[in-house]
């Protein structure tokens, strides 16, 4: 179609739009630098970091004009107002997602990256809803608003001094070119435009060489004699000694200890690091809390995006499995989902013997406040200690007991706020913060009543403990998971610098170190200090990432620590007291400062070179050899044809929808279908409890009862407050003429469900059903009633 040269829009159009693009990212720029400005995390808003910021704003403007010109030329060619309508809404949605990225960088203090690569849609669905789902699309729907809005205005306003520019093309294209080159300079986080951050990081992430060419098959594997360095220490026992670690969310070096940069805050952890062994500047090896558990218990290696996102897992050794094979009872708990990060998929490998979430604790525990969205991620700390500590523990038996906290996440709303929020006033006007310090707690009132509430809560666990069986055989072990994100932080190092505490009362003295171990050196020094005095079944060789923790009381750094930031993000490595970070070569000092050095060019030949070993163990199970494998990892087995099958009707993207599905083949009577769904599901996500009560009532329907009833009660014990399984289990009592499990089955949810109301029918159906079998009807307690159950067969 044929169109004028008046009607069509030109140069000077597409230049006024690239102005306005230009405006709106200058805007999101001081927004940027204002939000770290109020959170206490710059101390001005002009300075040369923000010059720096404008011209990478410049740059990235020039380069999106670059690329936007050729559709914009080829539709406007076609049809007049096409290629500038294009134009206009992809520069709008790229100031959109520059907006949401600048708000998650103000709030995190870290871009996003290729780590968004690393978690599943569910996943992010459950963080964005417990960080406050409901205002984020308030304020997503806001700033787009703002943002198409501004981008209209300014366009109209540059018609007003467009002849002015028309006069300076040819400066204007060298000034262009110029800044096209500003792309290519080295930058800094606070300074970078975010979408580029973001594409670039992927880019990078996705191209990375990470091949493997050294002919040793098993590169990690060693001798098992690990130093025991922990055994002057501790007056150990005849029996085996319990052991008990305490994960807590967000707990860095600067909240903890003598020293700490934000002291005060940790009364009850403060006063433990001195009577214990403790490292006061330990690393984490992971930036976040999907590294923990792999890192702190197996000694593993990462993997791509950290090694509980491994599609299969390979052969590995961790301290789960090593104690189990000799005689301890393992157990995990945490008061959140444990589907996260595929916490439960990692735990279910181990053969862990008692996992406790927020599915199972019942109507007798308080969840953590829900947020304006109305979400919480689940029970806060103190609760979880007090339904742990509920349970029955044996006598006979020594434990391995790992605990993971949550109440020091955002949203950071502590139970007894205001109380906690007091707490912090009094702690500044008693302290002797710097002023930097003390705007930051000012700030973050919230985040550290939060660590105030944690720290009680530890206080109360430890204290209730002493009633525990064999407390005096314990051993305690606390550390962080990381370094709380949304507190800015000194430098590179900081995110992942928490305190090591290990306490027992076995122990025959305190002692600090001032060297620098990791969460790699945990497991084979716990298991050294256990080889050394116990008779263990022990492999042959192992094959762990660290290795005996370093007791040197002054500060040195002797250790090779790879460190990944993110899901996908592995840009920082420790060898000895070299740093290599984003690119740069640091130097650690005894304060866990870094400054700039020469030399040390080898940090990053050796990053490079783990990279290709960690991609090649995990990826081709070249940990270790079968041989030494204590569980093998039982994989469910898929024909090719159910595979086939099992895809053409799910994409993997959300297990609910999945549920649907099978729900739905289910009703349809196709049960064979629907429970080959489900055993997919469960394979991926054991704890999708909806997916394992639809099982038992398959089974059910098929004429199973014994595999149903064993199902549905799994699914009661993992689950004591979700009415669903009950109402399973009492269809299938009815069905099947149980009176007395019926009747005793009441109790126990009575007990322990807080949404009886929704089954009344099938309770009433159920005493009605023992009355006319003759069996008397009378209040238990909820022991009787739990024994009750658990003697049917």
């Amino acid at each position: 179609m044929n169109t004028s040269s008046i009607d069509r829009y030109t140069l000077k159009q597409y230049t006024r739009l690239m102005i306005s693009f230009f405006g709106c990212l200058f805007v999101l720029t001081l927004f940027q630098y204002g939000m770290l400005y109020y959170k206490g995390v710059i101390d001005t808003i002009f300075s040369v970091s923000l010059l720096k910021a404008i011209v990478h704003q410049i740059g990235f403007t020039a380069l999106m004009g670059i690329v936007m010109v050729f559709p914009f030329n080829f539709w406007e060619n076609l049809r007049s107002k096409y290629g500038f309508n294009l134009v206009f809404v992809l520069l709008a949605l790229v100031l959109i997602i520059e907006a949401v990225l600048t708000a998650y960088y103000c709030t995190t203090l870290v871009p996003l990256g290729s780590d968004i690569l690393g978690y599943s849609y569910a996943d992010v669905k459950i963080t964005i809803a417990n960080s406050g789902g409901f205002m984020i699309s308030v304020y997503l729907l806001i700033t787009a608003v703002f943002l198409v809005g501004l981008f209209l205005i300014l366009y109209r306003i540059t018609s007003k001094f467009y002849h002015r520019i028309s006069r300076m093309y040819p400066f204007t294209i060298v000034l262009f070119s110029l800044f096209v080159a500003s792309l290519f300079t080295d930058g800094k986080p606070i300074n970078q435009n975010k979408v580029q951050y973001l594409a670039v990081n992927v880019y990078q992430t996705s191209t990375e060489d990470n091949s493997y060419t050294s002919t040793e098959e098993y590169p990690l594997v060693q001798g098992p004699n690990i130093e025991n360095v922990l055994g002057d220490y501790f007056e150990l026992k005849e029996e085996k000694p319990n052991i008990v670690f305490v994960m807590v969310e967000g707990l860095g070096r600067d909240f903890v200890g003598e020293g700490a940069e934000f002291g005060g805050f940790t009364p009850y952890l403060d006063s433990l690091t001195t009577k214990s062994l403790y490292w006061e500047n330990f690393l984490s090896n992971t930036g976040r809390t999907f590294g923990v558990l792999p890192s702190l218990l197996g000694s593993l290696p990462f993997g791509k995006s950290g090694f509980m996102e491994l599609e299969e897992y390979p052969n590995k050794l961790t301290m789960f499995s090593v104690l189990k094979n000799n005689g301890y009872h393992t157990s995990f708990y945490q008061g959140t989902n444990s589907s996260f990060d595929k916490v439960d998929r990692f735990l279910r490998s181990e053969n862990v013997d008692f996992v406790l979430d927020k599915s199972g604790f019942g109507n007798k525990y308080q969840k953590q406040a829900e947020d304006a969205a109305g979400s919480s991620w689940g029970y806060p700390d103190k609760e979880l200690f007090k339904k742990s500590l509920s349970l029955e523990r044996s006598k006979d038996q020594p434990r391995l007991e790992v605990y993971m906290t949550i109440s020091t996440h955002e949203p950071f709303i502590p139970p007894n706020q205001e109380y906690f929020e007091g707490k912090v006033k009094d702690i500044l006007t008693k302290g002797d913060f710097d002023s930097r310090a003390e705007k930051i707690i000012k700030k973050n009132d919230n985040v550290f009543a939060t660590l105030l509430y944690t720290d009680d809560a530890i206080k109360w666990f430890m204290e209730s403990y002493e009633n525990q069986p064999n407390y005096e055989n314990t051993i305690f072990i606390f550390t962080g998971d990381h370094r709380l994100i949304p507190i800015p932080q000194r430098n590179n190092i900081s995110r992942f610098h928490v305190p090591l505490i290990m306490y027992s009362p076995m122990l025959k003295t305190t002692r600090k170190m001032s060297s620098i171990s990791s969460h790699f050196d945990v497991t084979p020094s716990i298991l050294a200090l256990l080889s050394n005095s116990y008779e263990l079944k022990m492999p042959k060789k192992v094959a762990w990432m660290g290795g005996a923790l370093d007791m040197e009381t002054a500060f040195r750094s002797t250790k090779n620590i790879p460190l990944m930031r993110n899901k996908n993000e592995l840009k920082e490595y420790i060898s000895k007291e070299k740093l290599y970070t984003d690119g740069d070569i640091m130097e650690l000092d005894e304060d866990m400062d870094i400054s700039s050095t020469f030399g040390g060019g080898s940090v990053e030949k050796t990053l490079e070179r783990f990279k290709s070993v960690n991609h090649y163990v995990t990826t081709e199970n070249k940990i270790i050899p079968d041989s030494l494998t204590i569980f093998s990892v039982q994989k469910e087995k898929f024909t090719p044809a159910e595979i086939t099958w099992i895809n053409s009707i799910y994409d993997g993207s959300n297990f609910d929808r999945s549920f649907f599905k099978a729900r739905d083949l289910a009703f349809n009577r196709k049960w064979d279908d629907a429970l080959l769904l489900c055993r997919y599901i469960l394979s991926e996500s054991p704890s999708h409890i909806d997916t394992k009560i639809l099982t038992g009532r398959l089974h059910i329907w098929k004429g199973n009862y014994e595999e149903s009833v064993k199902i549905l009660k799994d699914c009661i014990a993992m689950n004591p407050n979700y009415i669903d399984s009950y109402a399973a289990l009492f269809d299938v009592y009815f069905w099947y003429d149980k009176h007395a499990e019926g009747l005793a089955l009441v109790d126990i949810v009575q007990e322990n469900s807080a949404s009886v109301h929704e089954i009344s029918a099938k309770i009433s159906r159920a005493r009605n059903s023992a009355r006319k079998a003759g069996l008397q009807i009378h209040k238990k307690t909820n022991k009787d009633a739990e024994n009750t159950l658990a003697s049917i067969e």
